[in-house]
């Protein structure tokens, strides 16, 4: 995946929450952002963080804040490009 895709799956993440969670969930989503993103990351960390966020999306999906669906090809995504 390359990284534009990457960033868009922020983007995805972003708009399949639902409106009134939006501004909450951005301020965890940047976290996980910035260490994806960032080139002087070790991969170890990548790894940890990639897997923090998946269970961060799982908790939203439980909490009905993130539907199944957009769980599901969202997890698909973040296992494909940082794991």
């Amino acid at each position: 995946m390359n990284t534009n895709q990457k960033l868009r799956t922020f983007d995805l993440i972003r708009e399949a929450v639902l409106p009134e969670y939006r501004d909450r969930v951005d301020e965890y989503l940047s976290l996980y952002e910035e260490a994806l993103h960032n080139q002087n990351t070790r991969t170890a960390d990548i790894h940890a963080s990639a897997h923090q966020l998946r269970g961060y999306l799982r908790g939203l999906n439980t909490t009905r804040v993130l539907g199944m669906a957009d769980w599901e090809e969202l997890d698909r995504r973040i296992t494909e490009s940082w794991l």
